[in-house]
C-alpha cells in the first residue's frame, strides 16, 4: 500500500521541484509532464517500494486523475488538447478529450522492457488510474523510436503538453450536449 499526497493545478506553471516517489524514472517522468504541460504539480509518495514500484505509480494516477477532475469545478475548459513529440529519434503522440467520459488508448511497444530498475509496463497501469480518475479520454502512442527511454519521456512531454491545452480556461462549455460529465 502506497501513502500518496497530490497537488495539480493546471494554471500554476510546473517546475517539478515538488515531485518525490521513491521511484527515480518515474520522477523524471512526472518532472516532464509538469514541465511541459505548464502544470503545478507536487507529488509526495511512500510505499512498498521493496517489493515493486505499482502500487505508488498506480495510485499516483489515481490521486493525479482526481486532482485533473476537481479542475473542472473551477469553469469550463478548452476540452481537446493534442501534441506529438520528439525525443532525439522517438516520437510520442498524445490526444486528450475531457469527456466525462474515462477511455484509455494505449500502444507503447518499447525495444528495451526496462529503464534502470524501472518496468516500463507500469506505465500503461499509471495512465489507466489517471484517464480513469481524471475520466477523460486519452489516447498514447508511441510511433516508433530505438531507446525505451527517449520513447517514454516523448510520452510523457506530450502528455503534458495535451493536458495542459485540454486544461486552458474556456468562454463556455465545448460540448454540444451544454455539459462536460
Amino acid at each position: 500500500m502506497a501513502d500518496i499526497a497530490v497537488t495539480l493545478d493546471p494554471d500554476a506553471g510546473g517546475d517539478g521541484s515538488g515531485i518525490s516517489t521513491g521511484v527515480g524514472f518515474f520522477d523524471h517522468m512526472l518532472t516532464a509532464f509538469s514541465f511541459h504541460g505548464g502544470i503545478g504539480l507536487s507529488v509526495s509518495a511512500s510505499g512498498d517500494l521493496s517489493v515493486d514500484a505499482h502500487h505508488v505509480v498506480e495510485d499516483t494516477g489515481l490521486l493525479m486523475g482526481d486532482a485533473l477532475a476537481q479542475v473542472l469545478a473551477k469553469g469550463p475548459v478548452r476540452r481537446f488538447g493534442h501534441a506529438v513529440i520528439p525525443m532525439d529519434e522517438a516520437l510520442s503522440e498524445v490526444s486528450v478529450d475531457v469527456s466525462g467520459r474515462p477511455f484509455l488508448a494505449y500502444r507503447a511497444v518499447f525495444p528495451q522492457p526496462r529503464v534502470g530498475d524501472f518496468d516500463l509496463s507500469l506505465l500503461r497501469e499509471f495512465l489507466m488510474a489517471f484517464s480513469s480518475r481524471a475520466r477523460i479520454g486519452l489516447h498514447v502512442e508511441t510511433r516508433y523510436g530505438e531507446n525505451s527511454h527517449h520513447m517514454a519521456e516523448a510520452l510523457f512531454k506530450a502528455m503534458g503538453k495535451a493536458v495542459g491545452s485540454a486544461y486552458e480556461p474556456a468562454d463556455g462549455t465545448l460540448s454540444t450536449k451544454g455539459s462536460i460529465g
